[in-house]
């Protein structure tokens, strides 16, 4: 313990001196009931190819709200055709359906009724779908903005619409197809114990079998897109169901390996998107800063993982512009424990040795802090000493933060510029009713 006293004294050396430069440096934001001035703030974005807005809770309203505000001016003014997030691929694209006024398709099971519900299924992200639906419907249909998620959890859901997909173009390769799943069947609704029983076999059983179903729908790709013009979604979802059967055997393994894996497939997945757009796409990213920041910068990096942003920078360079948020307390949407009950819990005010604390410093209420370019050389010097950085995912834990919440970083490095609340209220989870008038596209009624 007292190692780590004194690790913490010396992170927080300069902290009062890092807190006035960025004082000087930061710009104050308006209000978030400000929707168009909020979003112009971040017109100095708009020539990027991919913009990631991260978050540093899964569960503050504040922290969609905003990513809704810039969304809304890149996509508006900037052109910006895709919003990429850290969600299930088939819920996602219940979401795409209803936002780009397609046919809706019928499924057994509500949007983003998975764990942790209240990530997606709530009154910000609700308002912004309504948004985005309303602005698509002005616009030509190859023109709308698109809605897609990056992850790689929804293995029943997937392997349902793989079956769905080839039902409906090829009936006999269906039924090929389901069985070659049916190893997976077993654990379908809960894959982490597919992971746990396969963890003390060399070769999964079913490894084999989802990768000569991924094969076999690619080698029948232009017969596929012949009979039914769309073939991505398919696709994917093939994909998402190998690389879930990999990931859950790594689980078990290594919590690195694993973490990669997940990041790689997300990664693949917005270049995937950004191709298939063609050269005028630009996307937008919404994922936990963990996943949008550099991970090179960051304790994730130093010990072997890497994540989106990092593949960004690689990818794209200066055309990525990664953004980080921050708060310092309020309160936030979150389980005590995965797959426990949400619960409305108090943030804990920032570590003394915390770049929170810093900014909490700097006397700000909201602000955005961009050290991209220009003569910034002072405010990136002050930030570029390592110290912690909080992030809080569905789980959040007050008895044991520092070891579960906190890791070493160096802003700068992480992100390209930084937004902040100093104090931060919790999302809204939607009751779950239609609304009156909604269409049967609506993506989030029972």
């Amino acid at each position: 313990m007292a190692d780590i006293d004194v690790a913490g004294a010396l992170r927080a050396v300069g902290a009062d001196e890092a807190a006035a430069v960025v004082r000087d440096f930061c710009e104050p934001l308006p209000s978030l009931d400000e929707v168009d001035d909020f979003g112009e703030c971040f017109d100095r974005f708009g020539d990027a190819k991919v913009v990631l807005l991260g978050e540093a809770t899964h569960g503050t309203s504040q922290f969609y709200r905003a990513r809704a505000a810039i969304t809304r001016r890149l996509i508006e003014r900037h052109g910006f055709n895709i919003v990429a997030v850290e969600a299930d691929w088939p819920d996602a694209a219940r979401i795409d359906r209803h936002v780009r006024h397609h046919p809706h398709e019928a499924s057994a099971e509500e949007a983003f009724a998975r764990f942790p519900t209240w990530m997606w299924r709530n009154v910000e992200m609700h308002d912004f779908v309504e948004w985005l639906r309303t602005h698509n419907a002005k616009l030509p249909s190859r023109q709308r903005v698109q809605f897609s998620g990056l992850d790689i959890y929804s293995l029943g859901a997937s392997i349902a619409a793989v079956l769905a997909y080839l039902g409906r173009v090829d009936p006999q390769e269906a039924m090929k197809a389901r069985q070659r799943y049916g190893c997976l069947t077993p654990w379908q609704n809960d894959p982490s114990r597919y992971g746990s029983a396969t963890r003390f076999l060399d070769k999964s059983p079913c490894e084999d079998a989802v990768v000569a179903q991924l094969r076999e729908l690619l080698d029948n790709r232009l017969i596929y897109l012949r009979r039914e013009g769309d073939f991505f979604d398919a696709e994917q979802n093939a994909r998402i169901v190998h690389t879930a059967e990999h990931y859950y055997r790594l689980m078990y393994r290594s919590a690195t390996d694993s973490w990669n894996l997940r990041d790689r497939h997300m990664f693949d997945t917005l270049a995937r998107l950004l191709t298939a757009r063609g050269n005028e796409a630009k996307a937008v990213v919404w994922a936990h800063n963990s996943h949008v920041g550099n991970a090179a910068a960051t304790a994730m990096g130093w010990q072997g993982e890497f994540n989106i942003g990092e593949s960004c920078r690689a990818a794209f360079g200066e055309a990525a512009a990664l953004i980080g948020f921050g708060t310092d307390r309020g309160t936030v949407a979150a389980a005590d424990d995965w797959g426990g009950p949400m619960r409305l819990k108090t943030i804990l005010p920032c570590r003394p040795d915390s770049y929170e604390r810093v900014f909490r410093q700097a006397f700000v209420e909201k602000s955005l802090t961009d050290w991209r370019t220009g003569d910034k050389k002072e405010l990136r010097d002050v930030l570029s000493k390592p110290r912690l950085e909080r992030a809080i995912g569905v789980v959040y834990r007050p008895d044991t933060e520092l070891y579960s919440h906190y890791f070493e970083a160096i802003l700068p490095d992480q992100f390209d510029a930084y937004v902040w609340f100093e104090e931060t209220t919790p999302v809204t989870p939607l009751s779950g009713a239609k609304p009156h008038g909604a269409p049967d596209t609506y993506p989030f009624g029972l």
